[in-house]
């Protein structure tokens, strides 16, 4: 007699991931485009024909194109600081070392073909007008970066943290200009150098 708990049992099929929902779909659409192509160069209709979706699916998930371009820059928000802290992981109790590992990455990517600056930057620049929702998340953001600069700048002593961190926050805008502007060679490649320089003049020795 057979011994059943010697029988192999069937394999069972793996469950497929679920499909992207049309939200989702649509962020991922309207962050390609918008980061490419700028907010107010894209359409409803062209986000929707890159997500796959109906103008109805955009209008339950975002009350309106602005609705969507606010969610788009809190999206680039958390990234951006995902990448600006990942620093921390490799260097903690170093704020130099920090800033200078975030400042080296980038300096790479704005050299790189296709780089167009920070979005929350060029978004503040599409929306001069104060209330609209995209500049509100952009101009939350740089007041948020500033801070961070100039609490790591007290940090590592700095004579004057504040003018250390502005000064650490213009380099980071000339970056985001400047890596559009001239690509591979051009003076973005500097900015870790130039940020050690400036570092190295305010921190009290």
């Amino acid at each position: 007699m057979k011994n059943r708990a010697s029988r192999s049992s069937p394999a069972r099929p793996k469950p497929s991931a679920a499909p992207p929902r049309a939200a989702d779909r649509i962020r991922e659409s309207a962050r390609e485009l918008f980061y490419r192509e700028g907010i107010r160069a894209i359409g409803v209709d062209e986000i929707v024909s890159r997500a796959g979706v109906t103008k109805p699916s955009l209008y339950r998930s975002f009350a309106s194109k602005d609705e969507l371009a606010a969610a788009y820059l809190e999206d680039y928000d958390a990234a951006f600081w995902e990448r600006f802290d990942a620093g921390a992981a490799e260097h903690p109790d170093d704020p130099r070392a920090q800033l200078l590992a975030y400042f080296e990455g980038l300096g790479q990517r704005a050299t790189k073909a296709g780089y167009r600056g920070c979005g929350l930057t060029n978004a503040a620049v599409e929306y001069p007008e104060p209330g609209h929702p995209a500049r509100k998340v952009a101009e939350a953001h740089k007041r948020a970066l500033r801070d961070r600069l100039v609490a790591m700048a007290k940090q590592m002593g700095a004579r004057d943290a504040q003018t250390l961190g502005d000064g650490l926050l213009l380099l980071l805008e000339g970056a985001f200009a400047s890596g559009q502007l001239f690509g591979k060679g051009g003076p973005a490649r500097s900015l870790a150098v130039a940020a050690q320089c400036l570092i190295d003049a305010c921190v009290r020795r």
